[in-house]
């Protein structure tokens, strides 16, 4: 990201922004709610799209009593990362609601372009971590690693626009989600079918593509800027 686009960041970081992009996330789950809980009936337990949908709408219940003007992003994303702790059965809770409040304590200090990367890798971590995963295992960590590492490079080599960034990620996190189309489920109830589970993609997949697409159509918006991702949506 240019010097030029120092006012675009800080644009992108206030909380009203944050706040959206959770509202928006939201809104997309409530709709693909039933695609994903499809996705997850193939290799899993059925309930991925109503268990995220859930943990979400309880996201917007509390976010709607929060004075957000008054309130630091760390906290915000801390919230989100709590009640999805607390609304989410099983693994999901703490891989999203965990991985959200770890990553909050990287933007503590401020919301700049780097601190984002800090803690988009910081959510990576904890989900390598506790869910003891590694690319090829069939999860939304195929998908994530990669639109991350994109993210890290672009703001390192000082290379994209905000908005190209978020569009080559996005393109990155889709290739993820169509890869694990391919892969044997390793982890979790999906590896139960074994190599049924080929031929589906990962419905955590699928959703961190989702997460992305909010991201960088936020990021277009807010910079008015209109880039395609250069991987039209697979799934």
């Amino acid at each position: 990201m240019t010097g030029s686009d120092t006012s675009v960041q800080q644009d992108l970081s206030s909380e009203a922004l944050i706040v959206k992009l959770v509202e928006r996330i939201a809104r997309r789950v409530d709709d693909e709610k039933e695609y994903l809980t499809e996705l997850d009936s193939k290799i899993g337990d059925a309930d991925f799209g109503v268990n995220l949908d859930r943990g979400l709408t309880a996201v917007l219940e509390e976010l709607d009593g929060m004075d957000v003007e008054s309130t630091f992003a760390a906290e915000i994303v801390e919230t989100v990362g709590r009640v999805l702790m607390s609304e989410m059965a099983g693994s999901s809770g703490i891989l999203f609601g965990g991985g959200l409040m770890t990553a909050s304590a990287e933007i503590k200090g401020g919301t700049d372009a780097e601190s984002f990367v800090a803690f988009a890798w910081a959510y990576v971590d904890h989900v390598e971590e506790k869910g003891d995963v590694s690319i090829g295992a069939k999860t939304m960590f195929d998908a994530i690693v990669p639109a991350v590492n994109l993210l890290s490079k672009s703001v390192e080599h000082d290379e994209r626009s905000p908005a190209e960034t978020t569009g080559a990620a996005l393109a990155a996190a889709r290739r993820g989600a169509k890869f694990t189309s391919t892969l044997e489920a390793k982890k979790g109830r999906a590896s139960y079918v074994e190599s049924r589970s080929i031929g589906h993609p990962d419905p955590g997949a699928v959703f961190t593509a989702i997460v992305f697409e909010e991201i960088h159509s936020l990021v277009q918006e807010a910079t008015d800027q209109d880039i395609a991702a250069d991987v039209d949506d697979p799934l």
